[in-house]
């Protein structure tokens, strides 16, 4: 290899230490790496360019705007409702999720499935007296599974196809091209989460950590004639108290939330405080403090305008992680504060204050309602659960359906091209009204497209420079020219990367490697491809691997080690598998 091949190699490999061992975003890293890769002439500024003009990430976005639609109609409440029912036994219970998850996944994105899923099933748990930790992590896994049944399940099978077609000048793959490989996969998996689950996830029926708020919150009020009136939230003392913030002002019929140190009080306020409620006795001890003259009721039970009580866990992007909360001003940052934190499963005690983020930590949260509409686009929190949810258009929601259904079927039958199926469904739910040009903007996760779009860039550096060529090169010898070898070390190198960085990035770096492998070895690269497409998706061993690993992390009660418990198996079986069908019915 000349210098350009050692820089582009030197390169992949800073790109993957910074998401492994840094809070650099997936897709600011990636933009690095493009603008050095086009800086330096190593690609032209049409290569480097070319994944934001590629169909499988127009695709992409065009199917978040489609998911939007089914999921703002209320076209997926209808399943939900309609299937989930009440069964006598955790089993039957797991099939009723199986079904409605499993459809829903294999033609939209995972993410907009779990995350209307989540609360659904939580209310369901309880009706029913199975313990969400029952149910929670067999729903992220189906979803996970029902994602490789098609070419638009998820985003990395779009990416990887239409990395396939840049770099081969091939046509591509159809909509039900993996399926022959991802339906008896996802029928194994499921077989197995049916089985062999019910037995292993914890139990963990009272691990709620925000059922109470008494437990963590705690009020006070300011005394009509007392000291404090007139006095500004600071020049009273109450900002940098230790053990306990204030969280907000109850003033007659309105409250102020996320209160600033500039506001004054008045005689009358009702004081909420978050954090050690032991520390009750100190706020006492304030001149001008009292105990509140509502002692019997809770002021966050209340139903408010300007409330919006949330549920959040911490993305591994969010740029307060590491930080204790009181450094991370989550008031200016992003006007909510935090009432409590629960971690592995747990209520975290203690100085409120004082606790130091870290990815995948279930936080309470009392946010304005615009909290919510500005987290669609700022990824540092998926959200859980929230109060501001916008009213479903459920007289549009078999007309979603009619869309999705209309999509799948003209690019299944080949009438059009997935890419056009795509676009053209993204239209006709705005123009029907399933969503509105504000849910449709929301739904687009730019910071997942920016990834998908610059990491192409480093796909193509690696296979123009001669690097693919040489892994392949390695991977061919290390293999003694074995085909059957050389498909099991890609799935394993693509796994392995799943794990410790995005599925998608993982994806872009393998497919010129493997198409390198397939034309040096002379073999049939579809298998390979497809190997690359479900190994990038299983991601099963961490609740950090996969996004809805972590979105039902908190919901759910675990702790880390419930992922390895089940995880591991679920790695090792759906890696046989898929090799296996592979080895078996395609041609080497």
């Amino acid at each position: 290899m000349d210098w350009q091949g050692w820089f582009a190699l030197s390169l992949t490999l800073g790109v993957l230490l910074t998401l492994v061992f840094t809070r650099v975003q997936p897709h600011i890293a990636m933009m690095a790496a493009l603008t050095l890769l086009s800086a330096t002439g190593i690609l032209t500024s049409s290569e480097a360019l070319a994944g934001f003009s590629n169909s499988g990430l127009i695709t992409v976005a065009a199917m978040f705007v489609v998911a939007a639609g089914l999921h703002s109609s209320g076209g997926i409440d209808i399943l939900v409702n309609r299937l989930l029912g009440t069964p006598s036994t955790l089993r039957s219970a797991m099939l009723r999720i199986f079904s409605p998850v499993v459809v829903l996944s294999a033609f939209l994105n995972n993410t907009p499935v779990v995350a209307t899923m989540i609360p659904a099933i939580n209310s369901w748990s309880q009706k029913i007296g199975i313990p969400p930790s029952k149910l929670m992590i067999p729903l992220s896994y189906t979803a996970i599974l029902g994602g490789t049944l098609t070419l638009i399940g998820t985003s990395t099978n779009l990416v990887v196809n239409g990395q396939y077609q840049a770099l081969t000048g091939n046509e591509g793959f159809s909509l039900f091209s993996i399926t022959a490989v991802g339906l008896p996969v996802a029928i194994i998996g499921l077989f197995f989460i049916w089985v062999v689950f019910p037995r292993i996830l914890p139990d963990r029926s009272n691990s709620q950590a925000f059922t109470n708020l008494r437990e963590f919150t705690l009020e006070v009020s300011v005394a009509s004639d007392g000291p404090l009136v007139g006095k500004t939230v600071e020049e009273a003392g109450l900002r940098e108290l230790e053990r306990v913030y204030l969280v907000e002002i109850e003033r007659g019929d309105t409250v102020l939330t996320a209160v600033a140190s500039e506001q004054p009080l008045q005689g009358g306020d009702r004081l909420v405080f978050a954090g050690d409620t032991e520390a009750i006795s100190e706020l006492l001890r304030i001149h001008g403090i009292v105990p509140s003259a509502l002692e019997n009721e809770n002021a966050l039970s209340k139903q408010r305008a300007e409330r919006c009580l949330v549920e959040a866990v911490v993305s591994p992007h969010c740029a307060a992680i590491g930080q204790a909360i009181r450094d991370a001003q989550f008031r200016d940052r992003y006007g909510a504060v935090v009432l409590a934190v629960a971690r592995n499963g747990e209520r975290v005690q203690g100085n409120l204050r004082s606790i130091k983020l870290q990815a995948g930590d279930t936080l309470l949260l009392e946010a304005r309602p615009a909290f919510i509409s500005r987290q669609r686009f700022n990824k540092d929190f998926l959200l859980i659960n929230d109060l501001g949810k916008e009213t479903p258009r459920h007289n549009r929601a078999y007309l979603a359906w009619g869309i999705l259904i209309g999509v799948v079927s003209a690019a299944g039958l080949g009438v059009i091209s997935m890419l056009n199926a795509s676009l053209i469904g993204a239209g006709l739910m705005l123009m029907t009204g399933c969503l509105n040009v504000n849910q449709a903007e929301r739904s687009l996760d730019l910071t997942v497209i920016i990834t998908i779009a610059a990491s192409f860039a480093l796909g193509v550096a690696l296979q123009k420079t001669g690097v693919a060529a040489w892994i392949a090169d390695n991977i061919v010898q290390l293999s003694d020219f074995r085909p059957w070898l050389m498909l099991i070390l890609i799935y394993v190198a693509v796994s392995f990367l799943t794990e410790i960085i995005t599925n998608n990035a993982a994806a872009v770096i393998m497919v010129p490697i493997a198409i390198e492998l397939t034309e040096k070895a002379s073999v049939n690269p579809e298998p390979f491809i497809f190997a690359i497409m479900i190994a990038a998706s299983a991601s099963f061993a961490t609740p950090l691997g996969y996004q809805t690993n972590l979105m039902v992390y908190g919901p759910g009660g675990y702790k880390f080690s419930d992922f390895l418990r089940v995880g591991i198996p679920m790695n090792l079986l759906i890696g046989v598998s898929t090799i296996s069908i592979l080895l078996l019915f395609w041609p080497l």
